[in-house]
């Protein structure tokens, strides 16, 4: 099947004519979506069957970010609101137990509303762990700083998505907790040695290696390719998160909208290609945008093509447990979790 190694965005909460037109002539892998593409279920039901109709493949992926607290497109009263994974992580200094199957639970809940709503995709977990000072984009949005926390916590999430029939795209490899800056706003460089990102950034995206896909960062790390973003840097992509992390999934690239990227659109679209992402992703829907993307980016073949195939068939779990009593004891689990403060 024909598709093209690009994740595309869309700007409201309907796809138009021209966006119909631009999805079935350029047939982008997936689509992701946002708060301002989301009114109500069936409004979004829609949006997902419209853009499958348009490219043609039933399958197509649609992800979204939807990670819980202040990184939750969706809402209520349309689905309900999850606490943050760093709120649910709190458990684990009481009952590690207790806190992978809060992770799990958290992740699967999430995955059946995305299901239900039509999506297949969703861009946790997050394996960041911030240091002190660190930006506060990761903040919450993160399980911890403690290596073996996140991993352990992590795994759970990703076996949750799965669980629910949610592809898992964990982020941001090789780790974003030592950003200063939001990578949003401007380009963060992290001065530590090699050293020590191996003996703890990197550890959680080792432990999770084989999650099917991953998101890279848009971060210069001075020891590993001082001249580019991870995004960009074949030696960071190749022997840093191919080789010594050990992740041979699909590789997506952060959004290239994000301003920590320089250079025009075409630019910064040949730059990821050139260094080895798989996917490109361009999230703010904007048209014209999305026709450079789709001009600059090749036709997905060869070894992303395995990798997209096999990533796909892990993605094929059907739910079929007793939702209600698990969605009690992931209350259940919260409740305690809060009290962990008290």
């Amino acid at each position: 099947m024909f598709f093209k190694s690009f994740i595309s965005g869309c700007l409201g909460p309907e796809l138009s004519a021209e966006d119909k037109a631009f999805f079935r002539d350029q047939k982008p892998f997936g689509l992701i979506l946002f708060a301002r593409n989301m009114e109500t279920p069936v409004q979004i039901r829609r949006v997902c069957a419209d853009f499958r109709e348009a490219v043609g493949r039933a399958d197509a992926p649609v992800f979204i970010d939807q990670e819980g607290g202040r990184v939750q497109r969706f809402g209520a009263p349309h689905v309900p609101i999850y606490p943050a994974a760093g709120d649910i992580a709190r458990l684990y200094t009481q009952d590690v137990e207790a806190a992978k199957r809060a992770a799990y639970l958290h992740a699967l809940l999430i995955g059946l509303d995305l299901v239900g709503l039509g999506l297949s995709g969703n861009c946790i977990p997050c394996l960041d762990m911030p240091v002190d000072g660190a930006s506060h984009i990761i903040g919450l949005r993160a399980y911890g700083s403690d290596k073996e926390l996140v991993s352990v916590l992590g795994r759970a999430a990703m076996d949750g998505c799965l669980a629910a029939g949610v592809m898992p795209v964990m982020k941001h490899l090789p780790g974003h907790g030592r950003s200063l800056v939001d990578s949003h706003i401007s380009l963060p460089e992290v001065t530590c040695s090699f050293e020590e990102l191996e003996a703890r950034d990197f550890v959680p995206f080792r432990e999770l290696r084989d999650c099917p896909m991953g998101m890279t960062a848009h971060i210069v790390f001075k020891d590993i390719d001082g001249n580019h973003p991870v995004t960009q840097s074949s030696y960071a992509i190749q022997r840093v998160i191919r080789d010594c992390i050990g992740f041979d999934g699909v590789l997506i690239s952060d959004d290239i909208s994000m301003k920590a990227l320089g250079g025009d659109l075409k630019s910064r679209v040949d730059k990821i290609v050139e260094a080895g992402c798989d996917l490109v992703l361009h999230c703010n829907g904007k048209l014209d945008e999305m026709r450079v993307v789709a001009a600059s980016v090749p036709d997905v073949s060869g070894k992303c093509l395995e990798r997209i195939e096999t990533a796909m068939a892990r993605n094929t779990q059907v739910f079929d447990g007793d939702e209600m009593s698990l969605r009690a004891e992931f209350d259940e689990l919260c409740a305690a979790a809060k009290r962990v403060d008290a």
